[in-house]
């Protein structure tokens, strides 16, 4: 199976082959991909072939593992996916990590997760700090759903609210603001691939303009931002600069960073005023 699914996955055009047929009997034989050559000989049995069969088939056709399988890891920790939300990428994982390393885990900070999708971003925040107080929110109930699915799984007390950003109301001001939003243009939609394209949910990547986006995104910040509160937002590579002028305004500090590849991916700032 490894190696004849490898062949298929190659002639249909699937990004790696191997590790995709590895993802999925891992999946089915419920064992770690390393231990797939641990017993590398052994045949699969007839109940066995007949679950994997299927899963072959959906991926010959482009879709993503994580929607095969319905889960992802995240942060150390594992998630619920479905087509209604991102499948979380590893430039979010670091946006995780890169709050963590710059806000005190100890204090009882308020945090807002814009967006939140799969609620991988809140989620892992508070798992890292029991003592913050965070909240998620996102326009797509569906989304909705599965974060507040992943938070029971998980255990973690995390508030979530079905609402536009735009028009979200809260109580009091945050701490900290973080957000990872649709910051794909139309035009780029051809050169993505089509497991993205045909799978994941375009309201989740595709802005209508990005550059508004962001500029709703810093009038919110204006709004319920602490003094000397902090945000955090994911961006496209393309359009660092651009962003970072529309979150350099008056009363706050921004810096473009870069991603470990060396791409600029976010721009983080705080409030000064």
């Amino acid at each position: 199976m490894l190696e004849w699914a490898t062949e298929y996955f190659k002639e249909k055009g699937i990004p790696s082959p191997r590790l995709s047929i590895e993802w999925l009997l891992a999946h089915v034989l419920e064992v770690k991909r390393l231990d797939l050559y641990m017993a590398y000989d052994r045949p699969l049995s007839r109940m066995e072939l007949d679950k994997i069969r299927p899963l072959v088939l959906r991926r010959a056709e482009h879709e993503p593992l994580q929607y095969i399988t319905g889960s992802t890891d995240f942060y150390n920790f594992t998630l619920s996916v479905t087509k209604d939300v991102l499948i979380p990428r590893p430039e979010t994982e670091e946006l995780v990590e890169r709050i963590l390393e710059s806000q005190p885990a100890e204090k009882s900070l308020s945090v807002l997760d814009i967006g939140t999708g799969s609620g991988c971003i809140a989620l892992a925040l508070k798992k890292a700090c029991p003592n913050w107080n965070v909240t998620a929110i996102d326009n797509s109930r569906e989304a909705m759903e599965v974060a507040r699915r992943n938070a029971r799984t998980l255990e973690l007390d995390v508030t979530f609210h079905h609402s536009p950003f735009e028009s979200y109301q809260p109580d009091c001001p945050w701490d900290i603001i973080v957000s990872n939003p649709p910051y794909i243009d139309k035009s780029e939609i051809p050169g993505l691939a089509e497991q993205v394209t045909s799978y994941e949910p375009h309201n989740a990547l595709i802005a209508g303009d990005v550059h508004l986006m962001y500029q709703n995104l810093m009038d919110f910040c204006t709004v319920h931002l602490k003094p000397e509160g902090y945000f955090y937002f994911e961006i496209n590579e393309s359009e660092g600069s651009n962003i970072l002028k529309i979150c350099n305004i008056e009363s706050f500090k921004s810096e473009l960073v870069k991603d470990y590849s060396g791409k600029d991916r976010f721009v983080f700032g705080y409030r000064i005023s």
